[in-house]
């Protein structure tokens, strides 16, 4: 596998891990997978939750948190961490200044259009922004909005098809669509990024059910200089969940997979469970709102209280949570290190390149 320049910053391993909260990606996972050539990735969302320095103050936290996150991860590796803040987080512009300001290697942002982000940076700033997409179309919207309002183009784009978990930034209708697959959207992107090639050389990183490393060469070939995994984490010794989270994955069947509508506006994919049926049958309505995580979510009609649900089941409690994962989550046969995952991974990229080879000689 090459490694690829993201601004001045060389990637020497092109793996970029998914950011997943409430409680997956902490400082543990992101240091483990930085501290082996790829991108660590801190998931913003839901902080408050994990760090309580100031009782009763959820957006307070949510700062500190961060702070903490990023000063752990500092202690553990030198390689690369990023931060993953979602448009739709309330605490967005807070979350943006403070990653900024803590000097995080990159910010990843998705779930939502990350419009004003270059708004953030600082005099002197050195972190790199990351947007994360759907489609071509919103590709060139930011980039023609950063670039007329702060002269500004992206670091690189993270394009997360549907066969992500999580958020996905599609409708029902089209997440089985081939026609918004992540082969048709790789080449678009392409395309649509090279119309600034004078002026700034963007990456592009494909995202969303890559699961081997023959995944990650086809992907390559059709263009992306890098990939982002994020299931593929989950069951591993320095991923931040509950074990009992990271057993969820071990047991699961394609069976389980099933796409759910989110508090947050947005459909997303998750395992099925106690707690989605308990949902579907109107028994976990919020009665009230302590943390006005999200922009979109209005409490008095939310089925359940998002932030609340995946904290629960970060922390083990799968009976007043779930656990997103990508569409090949359900292959994890085993907890694994994040050295073996990425051995495996180079492995078998090695194997499909070889056979690639032979085919075109």
């Amino acid at each position: 596998m090459k490694s690829f320049f993201i601004g001045n910053k060389e990637i020497r391993l092109p793996i970029v891990q998914g950011g997943m909260g409430v409680g997956i990606s902490l400082s543990g996972l992101a240091a483990a997978v930085a501290n082996e050539g790829g991108i660590g990735v801190i998931s913003c969302a839901g902080l408050g939750l994990l760090y309580k320095q100031d009782p009763g103050n959820y957006l307070k936290n949510c700062i500190w948190g961060l702070k903490e996150e990023l000063r752990k991860a500092r202690e553990k590796t030198k390689g690369i961490i990023g931060v993953n803040i979602m448009v739709a987080l309330s605490n967005f512009a807070d979350m943006a200044r403070t990653a900024i300001a803590e000097k995080a290697d990159i910010i990843f942002s998705g779930a939502g259009l990350p419009l004003d982000l270059p708004s953030f940076l600082a005099a002197g700033s050195k972190t790199l922004l990351v947007p994360i997409v759907s489609s071509a179309r919103a590709t060139r919207i930011i980039c023609d909005k950063w670039q007329a309002r702060y002269d500004y183009l992206p670091d690189a784009i993270v394009v997360e098809g549907p066969k992500a978990g999580g958020h996905l930034g599609f409708k029902k209708e089209q997440i089985e669509d081939e026609g918004h697959s992540l082969e048709r959207l790789i080449p678009e992107v392409v395309d649509a990024v090279a119309r600034y090639g004078d002026k700034k050389t963007i990456p592009v990183i494909a995202a969303g059910g890559i699961t081997t490393g023959e995944d990650i060469l086809r992907f390559i070939r059709l263009g992306a200089t890098g990939v982002q995994m994020g299931s593929i984490f989950v069951p591993t010794d320095e991923c931040d969940a509950s074990p009992v989270f990271k057993q969820v994955y071990i047991n699961s069947s394609r069976e389980d997979m099933m796409i759910i509508q989110s508090p947050v506006g947005m459909p997303g994919r998750a395992f099925d469970g106690e707690f989605i049926r308990s949902v579907n049958e109107g028994r976990e309505k919020p009665r009230a709102c302590p943390y006005r995580c999200i922009k979109t979510c209005d409490y008095t009609k939310s089925p359940y209280c998002i932030i609340r649900a995946l904290y629960n089941a970060a922390r083990g409690n799968m009976q007043k949570g779930y656990a997103f994962a990508g569409a090949n989550a359900y292959l994890a046969d085993k907890i694994s290190s994040v050295k073996e995952v990425i051995a495996k991974l180079k492995d078998e990229f090695e194997i499909a390149r070889g056979k690639v080879i032979r085919t075109n000689s």
